[in-house]
């Protein structure tokens, strides 16, 4: 299934999508059955939103190791967990405002999925028992305000700072995956996610140890490296092969 969600009359929808169209849904695809409610729209005329219903985003801080050696970091031994609030998501297409005091904004383009169903203490086995699909998600990080803190909240947690989407699919392999960046056009990131210091699986139990994620909740896997800066006036892209390319606008 390949899954989407818009704004229909100034009311957010689900839909599913299907080639160029997209049937939408009488609720959100979380309960294990699909309800359809007999309506179609072309894709093009939808204003398609982050497809998710985050209580929270649970980040993975170094998942891959060449980013962990590009920031002077040793490779961790285990995840390295750190929250985003649901103030943090952003749309396809929306605006990443660059607050006065930030004086360098980075992309890091990564690979997230979101939950189906409420999931405490899961096993690595039945990960997929758990995910609704998979999409792209950009984690803007003030860099300097993190320097400055030494501490991840306030430079990875700002307003709008977690686009998300544009499509949410379940139709592929999460452990071999492309996955790029692009500033203005130009490559700027790029990496696979077979170079997962820890794979999804194990990701999820060691999560789900310690915290409930809730349907709609999202769950981002790390950014390769290649991290680096953000102007106002740039168009940043991340695109992961099978899933799409999400799009926005820095002001």
């Amino acid at each position: 299934m390949r899954y989407v969600k818009m704004m229909r009359e100034d009311t957010p929808v689900w839909g599913v999508l299907e080639g160029e169209t997209v049937r939408t849904l009488a609720a959100p695809p979380f309960s294990g059955q699909l309800r359809y409610d007999g309506g179609a729209l072309p894709l093009h005329t939808c204003r398609l939103l982050a497809p998710c219903e985050a209580t929270k985003i649970v980040c993975v801080g170094k998942n891959y190791r060449d980013h962990a050696l590009e920031l002077g970091a040793d490779v961790p031994d285990h995840p390295i967990l750190f929250l985003k609030g649901p103030n943090a998501v952003n749309h396809p297409e929306g605006k990443v405002h660059t607050p006065d005091f930030v004086t360098r904004l980075d992309y890091e383009g990564e690979l997230a999925f979101v939950i189906s169903r409420r999931a405490t203490g899961v096993k690595a086995k039945d990960f997929a028992d758990y995910i609704l699909g998979y999409t792209c998600l950009n984690d803007i990080t003030a860099r300097d305000i993190q320097n400055l803190d030494g501490q991840w909240t306030r430079a990875k947690a700002m307003d709008g700072f977690a686009p998300i989407g544009p499509v949410l699919t379940d139709e592929v392999d999460p452990h071999a995956l492309d996955v790029m960046t692009r500033v203005n056009g130009a490559v700027v990131q790029q990496g696979n996610t077979a170079q997962f210091l820890t794979k999804i699986p194990a990701l999820l139990a060691f999560i789900t140890a310690a915290m409930t994620l809730e349907p709609g909740d999202v769950v981002t896997t790390g950014t390769p490296a290649g991290i680096g800066p953000m102007q106002k006036g740039d168009t940043v892209e991340v695109e992961i092969a099978g899933v799409g390319v999400l799009r926005n606008h820095v002001i």
